[in-house]
């Protein structure tokens, strides 16, 4: 559903804001793929959140091909390329919420230790480790005032800021917009056009800093020719 215009008048100034991530062990890890089916089944649904989602916040985190901890798991500790290119074609925001996630990768899973004659274990080293992670989030101080600024701001936006504001967002909003488009949406402008841009965009199958160039690119397209 695209809503825009909801509110009167000018709503208040985007504010921006940054995230950090902080890492906790859960105490449960998994040397084989039983053993990562079975802790997968039992631990909370945020951990599942974690390594689908949160792991984008790592310094390290630039390859999307196995777009999450459990198919580069797969594919890196199990030598296992059919499960980890089955699981990284798993896009979490098609799902309802973390349970109907957690069992599209349980069946996955279940599915290959059926095919497997043995069951595949982890080379020494490479267990995997189930985490739970707490995002810190804080207030740069920074605003965008009005949807004409989009363009250069978001061009300026940390990684952090990127994810909390264009990901993160989704599983907060109720409609499963980014940030961007729920600001907007209280302008009494139809920006209708512009939700179907940022509807089309690939939110999970991108870096951060790829999804960033192409949200800039996009305000730009519809902005670029609007700025006073």
């Amino acid at each position: 559903m695209v809503a825009t215009g909801q509110a009167a008048g000018k709503p208040a100034a985007f504010r921006i804001k940054d995230c950090s991530l902080v890492s906790i062990a859960t105490g449960r890890h998994a040397q084989n793929l039983r053993e990562l089916r079975d802790h997968l089944a039992a631990v909370d649904a945020l951990c599942v959140y974690n390594h689908f989602w949160l792991s984008r916040l790592r310094p390290l985190y630039d390859d999307v091909e196995y777009s999450n901890d459990f198919a580069a798991w797969a594919h890196r500790a199990l030598n296992d390329d059919v499960l980890g290119e089955r699981l990284s074609m798993v896009d979490p925001s098609m799902f309802d919420d973390l349970e109907e996630l957690r069992q599209e990768v349980l069946d996955l899973v279940e599915t290959r230790l059926d095919e497997r004659e043995l069951v595949p274990w982890a080379r020494p080293g490479h267990r995997f480790d189930f985490m739970h992670s707490q995002m810190v989030i804080f207030d740069t101080r920074r605003q965008i005032e009005r949807p004409e600024d989009l363009p250069e701001a978001v061009a300026k936006l940390s990684l952090g800021s990127v994810f909390y504001h264009a990901l993160d967002a989704r599983r907060r909003n109720p409609h499963g917009w980014d940030d961007f488009r729920a600001w907007l949406a209280g302008f009494p402008e139809d920006y209708s056009q512009l939700f179907q841009r940022l509807e089309s965009v690939d939110w999970y199958f991108l870096t951060l800093a790829d999804l960033r160039d192409t949200l800039v690119a996009v305000f730009t397209e519809h902005f670029g020719g609007k700025r006073s």
